[in-house]
């Protein structure tokens, strides 16, 4: 008796990154094939359609992996959480930073990652709210955050993390703030931001380390900083170099992890979730939802990331 094959729905972006995954979708098709899945294959075909197909997804698949960039994971790990019947994701990285494909270790080639999509072990990973919505990685808002979905796709895969630099070199001339009051059960504090991020990444626009050291996925608490807006050039230049050297400068910065902060603002605020815009809010409630989901990745990479050793 021939038992039925385990089910596989592969989700990607084509216009991800390059469009690099055109020329490695048979290969990576082959991977999945020869490890014993029966296959479903759907191209994405605009914002938020990974979303709907993930939520409506018939309950009788073993596994779903997506493949694009990070906003491409945001979107079935967004799904997923809507669903009643949560299925572990393998994520084939293919969009122009890959922030959170780098944290978990994730090879750039297309053919590795795929054979961990499929043959890796599941890590229950925490995933973020932010009030109705979902992000993997990263909420955040001001100088630098914005530049991921302010760039043009055409400009990012001709410069790829070039161009996070070059945009948010441009907008330091033109810096917007804003009035808040932050409360956590850690940390309370107001002011005038330019900058502030809640984050569960060793990298954010292709940097690494900017979030602090010791940075784990499925400890249940999120590496928050925020950034004042400085009064003139010099302490503009401090800050710039506190960023670069990836040190807290406690002037200007707060740095701390909660698992639950509120952000109030006297104006509304373009947040960006995961590299894509997120709307503009007055009032955010950032939680963090503790090993919401499974995300495949290679056992040495879990001994790196997870709080359980």
């Amino acid at each position: 008796m021939e038992w039925p094959k385990k089910k596989l729905y592969f989700i990607y972006n084509p216009h991800a990154g390059k469009e690099h995954i055109k020329g490695k979708l048979y290969g990576i098709l082959q991977v999945m094939a020869d490890a014993g899945y029966e296959l479903t294959v759907y191209p994405t075909r605009g914002v938020q359609d990974a979303v709907e197909q993930i939520v409506q997804m018939p309950g009788d698949y073993d596994l779903v992996v997506c493949s694009g960039g990070d906003g491409t994971l945001d979107e079935v790990v967004s799904g997923m959480m809507k669903r009643e019947q949560k299925l572990p994701i393998g994520y084939i990285p293919a969009g122009t930073c890959n922030d959170f494909a780098r944290s978990l270790k994730l090879p750039a080639n297309m053919a590795e990652a795929a054979q961990i999509a499929v043959q890796g072990q599941n890590f229950p990973c925490d995933v973020g709210s932010f009030n109705d919505k979902n992000f993997i990685y990263i909420a955040g808002f001001g100088i630098f955050t914005d530049v991921s979905y302010s760039t043009k796709q055409e400009v990012k895969n001709v410069l790829g993390q070039m161009a996070y630099i070059l945009e948010g070199m441009k907008s330091i001339y033109n810096v917007k703030s804003y009035q808040l009051k932050v409360t956590s059960e850690e940390m309370s504090f107001e002011g005038d931001f330019l900058f502030g991020m809640v984050t569960n990444s060793k990298s954010v626009g292709g940097f690494k380390g900017i979030v602090g050291k010791d940075v784990v996925f499925d400890d249940g608490v999120y590496e928050v900083t925020f950034i004042r807006r400085p009064k003139n050039a010099i302490e503009l230049q401090e800050i710039l170099t506190a960023l670069l050297v990836k040190e807290i400068d406690s002037k200007y910065m707060y740095s701390f992890r909660s698992a639950r902060i509120e952000v109030e603002a006297e104006e509304p605020i373009p947040w960006t979730l995961d590299g894509e815009y997120g709307g503009e809010h007055v009032h955010v409630v950032i939680s963090n939802n503790p090993r919401a989901v499974e995300i495949r990745i290679t056992e040495e990479c879990r001994k790196s990331i997870s709080s359980i050793r």
